[in-house]
């Protein structure tokens, strides 16, 4: 099972999303092997690649991927400092190389909502890149669990 996580770059009941998203990864423990992808960018993938990491210590069948918009050299930095303090297990680049910078992060969106079994949201406005990217998600009819009704 692939899940990803989308959601605004600023949380601000961070310690109330932290437990919710804690329970809600529990609950879906009994999985043989999931994969985690990230977008390691704001708040809400900071607070979910932090719980991640805390449960991973229980469920090594768990993988955390850190999946890049870039291959620029500043992300190419950010990608061995990633690895240097142990965040993520791997990093993959969608095959989005042909679209321009200013799309990189929508794309790469849309590449991990593709290609995930579950999204884990935390949308709670109608505008900006991550209710974009949750209504992507809705149009290809994927599962989608959104933290903001469950608090």
């Amino acid at each position: 099972m692939i899940i990803s996580f989308i959601g605004h770059s600023f949380v601000p009941d961070a310690n109330a999303v932290k437990e919710k998203v804690k329970k809600l990864l529990n609950s879906i423990v009994d999985i043989e092997k999931i994969t985690f992808y990230l977008g390691g960018h704001g708040s809400f993938d900071e607070i979910c690649a932090c719980v991640c990491r805390e449960l991973k210590k229980e469920h090594k069948n768990w993988e955390i991927v850190y999946v890049t918009p870039y291959m620029s050299l500043s992300e190419q930095s950010k990608i061995k400092e990633n690895e240097r303090l142990c965040l993520y297990d791997s990093s993959i680049y969608p095959p989005i190389e042909s679209t321009p910078k200013k799309f990189a992060i929508l794309k790469r969106n849309e590449w991990m909502m593709t290609n995930s079994d579950l999204i884990i949201a935390y949308v709670n406005h109608g505008c900006g890149g991550a209710y974009k990217t949750l209504q992507f998600a809705k149009r290809k009819k994927k599962t989608i669990i959104n933290i903001c009704d469950l608090i």
